[in-house]
């Protein structure tokens, strides 16, 4: 587990772009229940999540149809609610940082690390906003 001083300034640079934080199973649960279009990411404190897939996302919200929630678990810290979402995630294997969305509770689009990792963040956002284009 990563000390909070550590994943501090990295949960807020999602927050900071109106992702919810997420800390729990239940917390999780709720958040994927909602009517419409989720957003999850799995932070982490990896170089590519810095350099890739926290600029994508946020850039991604650029586009003018976009998840009508977003929310934020954080790999290595919040265990249980990314468990939880991870389960949600199946069949993809476990991977962070990653992003799912999801259409009334059902995946629907998966981006996995190997799709992060020595993209430019450009690239991972117009993945995301394809998605948007489809699902939102």
């Amino acid at each position: 587990m990563y000390p909070e001083e550590l994943v501090k300034p990295m949960r807020a640079d999602l927050a900071s772009a109106g992702f919810e934080e997420l800390y729990t199973s239940d917390a999780v649960e709720s958040a994927l229940k909602q009517d419409g279009t989720t957003l999850v990411v799995v932070n982490s404190v990896c170089g590519c999540a810095a350099a890739n897939a926290r600029p994508a996302a946020k850039l991604s919200l650029q586009n003018t149809k976009k998840p009508n929630h977003l929310v934020t678990v954080f790999a290595g810290v919040d265990t249980e609610a990314v468990e939880t979402a991870r389960n949600h995630m199946v069949p993809f294997p476990p991977s962070s940082p990653s992003m799912a969305l999801f259409k009334d509770g059902e995946l629907v689009h998966m981006i996995e690390r190997h799709h992060i990792e020595g993209r430019p963040a450009e690239m991972i956002a117009e993945n995301l906003i394809e998605a948007y284009n489809e699902f939102c």
